[in-house]
């Protein structure tokens, strides 16, 4: 993983904490999780406050997530919000932590200029045992604390406040007075500096999770669907009157799944021609059977010469696994009639020529259940399931890591957000 941290491919754009005074903020938070205190002198976090420079030093990368479910936070600054989330065990935490910190933004902007915030994102279980489990979290409560309590006094103080608003008497009441200003120096005018969050409790829709080797619940008005292995624990048992379960296997009835549901981009001329889709789909595909049928080949060679030279010298293998001959037929149909038509294709195949409706609040989650059925596409699972490409990655050499990062930089690095809009359509 080392080349993949070098060029910021894991562990990418985290803030650095280095003062004195953050570290020590940053301890006080650990110490109210039970956790032991870190001695460096200088670490990164991402959004919700994981660092992966503590997380080696105490040998635990779940030392703020030790059940996989309720996840805990630190919030150092309000700028955690501009970092992406690196360890998680549902996909949906990144957005949660976003909603949060932006909707309470005045109130995070004026506790972190004296405290460190910290706390659980609370839901109704304890520990993840069975789907039910994860079926019964439909939001989630922000349970928010602070190392020197200035909320608790905050609070504290706005109930005094009323008190002296509403007791005519409550002026003569010289101790109160004496605690009022006590607590006004800890946390200033609170008419002005919003110290309280306003806004704790966010709902739980669609969503991946790591849990019983990933799985999927996606959230319509009348159904829930469940998309796992059917190993999971209380797969088809745990409420089937209202929730639908497809394996995860089940390439056709996972397809028609998402088509029927609106989820889908049809494979169309107008948008595939303008986003290269099936021509990127075609050079993964190609690295794919490379790496497969001649592992000592070196991929820093893979250029369109090269290329053509090496599909013309393995013709019969080619032929054999179909999926290069099937994009090229794929991209002269959409080519000659403006479309493709799916019923004719395979249903595993069907998943390389579609990709999420961009405008769909499930886009996100729909690229990255699509991209576990195009295992050979490095690039999106890179973009959309990052936990998976890091498996992928483990098991290549070192020629085929090497390039694989090399393309990652040049294609997507570069211009991330360019490579999104592009390739799925989505804006950030």
């Amino acid at each position: 993983m080392n080349l993949l941290r070098d060029n910021e491919l894991i562990y990418g754009r985290l803030l650095a904490v280095e003062g004195a005074h953050l570290i020590e903020r940053y301890n006080k938070a650990l110490a109210a999780f039970g956790v032991k205190p870190t001695l460096l002198k200088s670490f990164e976090i991402d959004r919700t406050g994981f660092s992966p420079q503590v997380a080696d030093e105490l040998g635990d990368y779940h030392y703020l997530d030790p059940n996989q479910v309720n996840r805990r936070f630190i919030i150092l600054t309000p700028a955690q919000i501009e970092l992406p989330v690196v360890h998680t065990a549902f996909s949906n935490t990144s957005q949660l932590m976003y909603e949060f910190l932006s909707r309470n933004r005045r109130a995070i902007d004026a506790l972190t200029i004296k405290d460190v915030i910290y706390g659980e994102i609370e839901d109704s279980v304890a520990k993840v045992e069975d789907i039910e489990d994860l079926l019964s979290i439909n939001q989630v409560e922000f349970r928010v604390l602070s190392a020197e309590d200035v909320l608790g006094k905050a609070a504290e103080l706005g109930r005094l406040a009323d008190r002296l608003k509403q007791e005519p008497e409550a002026w003569r009441d010289d101790a109160m007075l004496s605690r009022m200003v006590e607590l006004a120096k800890v946390c200033g005018d609170i008419r002005e500096n919003a110290l309280v969050p306003d806004q704790v409790i966010f709902r739980h829709n669609a969503f991946w999770t790591s849990h019983f080797g990933g799985l999927y619940v996606f959230v319509d008005p009348d159904m829930t669907t469940v998309i796992s292995d059917p190993s999971a624990p209380g797969f088809r048992r745990s409420r089937p009157w209202q929730v639908s379960y497809l394996s995860i296997r089940d390439a056709k009835r996972v397809f028609d799944f998402l088509l029927s549901t609106g989820r889908l981009d049809l494979p169309r001329e107008s948008w595939l021609d303008r986003s290269g889709y099936l021509e990127h789909r075609a050079q993964m595909t190609m690295r794919g059977l490379i790496r497969r049928i001649e592992p000592t080949a070196d991929p820093a060679r893979i250029d369109k010469v090269w290329l053509q030279t090496w599909i013309h010298n393995h013709a019969d293998e080619v032929n054999r696994d179909g999926t290069f001959p099937f994009l090229n037929a794929a991209k002269r149909e959409a080519a000659q009639t403006g479309r493709i038509d799916l019923n004719e294709v395979d249903p595993a195949r069907r998943f390389l020529l579609v990709r999420a409706k961009p405008e769909h609040p499930d886009a996100w989650l729909t690229n990255m259940l699509i991209a576990d059925f195009v295992p050979d596409d490095f690039m999106s699972r890179y973009v959309f399931n990052k936990q998976t490409f890091y498996k992928d990655y483990e098991s290549f050499d070192e020629s085929w890591r090497g390039h694989v990062v090399d393309m990652l930089k040049t294609n997507y690095l570069s211009d991330k957000a360019g490579f999104r809009a592009r390739l799925y359509g989505l804006a950030d």
